[in-house]
């Protein structure tokens, strides 16, 4: 048969340096790397490789390196290698193209447009490390006003919120897209950084059922793992109507992925793709989705906070606006530059928006129709560092949801090969031998680290801006500037060009 797609990606090997150890044989859950023991002798399979590091990182000498490939096609501005490619996929196929993690492309990052302001003079700067300085926040419904009893004593409408130490949670991944024991490194980070973790569509493994008090379960339309003990189980309860990464249409996890646990706790038979349908097929409206709400509600005897997650698209604002009015009690938006554990690349790379408009258009509409106290606001979607935290907070959310990030904590290399469940990190994948490279011990300790640098960051920037709550951050768009932006893109987003 012909070969029309050549190896993207090149292991090199240094012959000086290597000492034939093995390692990257024993390392490699692809194959790349081969030892012909008739001819002592490693090399390697190209076409396999997808550059996860992994050969890299274990080389006890330092003798491996991955490079991309330089042969070429006949250079074209439209056909680009990565399109031939895809077109000669699927005429192999016949199938429809998967991918994994974020987007490729190379789409506008607005977080790296918006500049932070500071203060000088007038308005002096605060010492974080020696003042007082609050980035606990509380999500869901915010009274209207301040109203008093008649003995003088606070009236307090006490609504079911969410309580975080930090405005950053950990987004919905689903058990069978990762291991359990990523799972595990997500709740214990969740529970020792007093936050949330997201159990995503897959259900709730019984193991983690003692985090409960620091777990969101989400409700998606292929209701996997969804039971009353499971609704239960969380402190919260999300329904997921889209994600960023593939507006519009299901979640897919393929066979390969489900074996007995995944089977028993997704309540589906082992080896079948889990496909949920694109639509909540009970959900036509907002009539049709209050009903589920309350239906949630009514399950937990109002003692749990509903999110709504649902994908940044063009006309998110009303969408936002109806969640709002439906007794959803938080609203999750997700960019089109956010992860995803398999999507088709087609959906991935073309449908929804950028986060960053997304929430500034829902913030705006929710104001100017006096309900953005009825609702907590999460932005997520390529929330990157603590400076995309901050900048988020100010267009208009509560706090964040994170899942790259994360993942790249745990060991991640982002080579987007997920939904082949081969990760030799331990991280998306359900094979043993590949999960147990994954040491919850050290996973959820580099999670808290990286949540707790971000948190420092996020007071040392509050502080210059001479801001000391999250709360007076919040939609507090005075205190950002864009730069190299549109008029247009500038009042969507709602703020000044710099040096106004």
């Amino acid at each position: 048969m012909i070969e029309y797609i050549q190896p993207e990606y090149e292991a090199v090997r240094n012959k000086d340096l290597c000492i034939k150890c093995k390692a990257c044989v024993r390392q490699c859950a692809n194959e790349v790397h081969i030892y012909d023991k008739e001819r002592d002798m490693l090399y390697a399979d190209n076409s396999k490789c997808v550059n996860c590091h992994r050969c890299v990182t274990f080389c006890p000498t330092r003798a491996l390196k991955i490079v991309k490939t330089d042969h070429c096609f006949k250079p074209s501005a439209n056909y680009t290698k990565e399109v031939i490619y895809d077109i000669y996929r699927q005429a192999e196929t016949g199938g429809v193209l998967l991918s994994s993690m974020g987007t490729p492309k190379d789409y506008p990052v607005y977080w790296d447009k918006i500049l932070i302001n500071a203060s000088q003079v007038t308005n002096p700067s605060i010492d974080p490390l020696r003042e007082p300085m609050e980035i606990k926040t509380f999500l869901g419904r915010k009274p209207e006003k301040i109203e008093y009893n008649p003995d003088g004593s606070l009236k307090v409408e006490k609504f079911p919120n969410l309580e975080l130490k930090t405005p950053v949670m950990f987004s919905a991944m689903s058990y069978g897209s990762i291991s359990e024991n990523a799972h595990i490194c997500l709740a214990r980070a969740a529970e020792e950084l007093g936050t949330f973790y997201n159990t995503g569509e897959g259900g709730l493994h019984e193991d983690l059922y003692k985090y409960g008090a620091n777990t969101i379960v989400q409700v998606a339309s292929g209701r996997f793992g969804v039971h009353a003990e499971y609704l239960e189980a969380g402190r919260a309860i999300e329904i997921k109507i889209g994600q960023g990464a593939k507006p519009g249409i299901g979640g897919h996890l393929p066979g390969s992925k489900i074996g007995p646990e995944v089977s028993r706790t997704r309540m589906i038979p082992m080896g079948t793709d889990a496909i949920s349908p694109a639509p909540h097929h009970d959900i036509y409206s907002i009539e049709d989705l209050r009903q589920l709400v309350f239906g949630l509600k009514e399950a937990t005897d109002y003692r749990k906070p509903v999110i709504v997650k649902i994908a940044a698209v063009h006309n998110i604002a009303a969408i936002a606006s109806g969640i709002a009015r439906s007794g959803a009690d938080i609203i999750a938006i997700d960019g089109m530059r956010g992860g995803t554990g398999a999507a088709p690349s087609r959906i991935r790379d073309n449908v929804g928006i950028p986060v960053e408009l997304a929430l500034a258009a829902v913030d705006s509409r929710l104001r100017e129709e006096g309900i953005r106290n009825n609702v907590g606001i999460v932005a997520g979607g390529s929330v990157r560092s603590s400076a995309d935290v901050v900048k988020a907070i100010a267009l208009g959310a509560d706090a964040v949801y994170i899942a790259t990030p994360a993942l790249l904590a745990l060991g991640c290399h982002l080579c987007r090969s997920c939904h082949s469940g081969k990760c030799n990190w331990g991280i998306a994948t359900q094979r043993p031998e590949l999960v147990k490279r994954l040491d919850p011990d050290v996973g959820y300790k580099r999670l808290v680290n990286l949540v707790n640098a971000w948190s420092h960051e996020i007071m040392e920037m509050m502080g210059g801006m001479g801001i000391n709550s999250v709360e007076a951050l919040r939609g507090n768009r005075l205190m950002l500037r864009g730069i190299g932006l549109s008029q247009k893109e500038l009042d969507i987003l709602g703020i000044r060009h710099a040096g106004e």
